[in-house]
């Protein structure tokens, strides 16, 4: 894995774009995405957030491929609660394995659940450099150094 800075959609069209999700699913079955690149993702496929709301119901909170070149990277099970290192680490290695099958040679992922989750990069590091080669980039806004 590699750390780069710039904006995550610089790379879409590219790369693979991962993005940090929930795994709450609305009563009109919609994933709830609402902040960072999640929430970005829903302004720019209004439709996304009904597809990983089906799937997550269907399979539980996983990493989905949702189409658009983007896929689901599960932070954390709702938007109440601290990201999960564990489910970090899970995440990791789904999209490893997710990477693999589609022989995806470049995934650009945000640093999971440090933005607003609160996480210290210290501690997520660690865990992403444990699973994830140099395949993956993690990006970070330049402003974030």
């Amino acid at each position: 894995m590699t750390e780069i800075f710039g904006d995550l959609w610089s790379w879409h069209g590219r790369a693979i774009i991962a993005i940090t999700t929930g795994g709450q699913v609305s009563s009109k079955g919609h994933c709830s995405m609402p902040r960072g690149c999640a929430r970005q993702t829903k302004e720019r496929y209004p439709e996304i957030s009904a597809v990983l709301g089906e799937m997550i119901r269907s399979h539980g909170n996983q990493v989905f491929d949702l189409g658009h070149g983007i896929v689901s990277f599960p932070v954390e099970n709702s938007p109440f609660e601290v990201p999960d290192l564990r489910l970090i680490e899970r995440s990791c290695v789904q999209l490893k394995d997710l990477t693999d099958r589609n022989a995806w040679p470049l995934v650009i992922l945000p640093r999971p659940g440090c933005g607003g989750g609160g996480l210290s990069w210290k501690e997520v590091r660690p865990v992403l450099e444990k699973h994830l080669d140099d395949r993956f980039r993690i990006i970070t806004l330049p402003e974030c150094r």
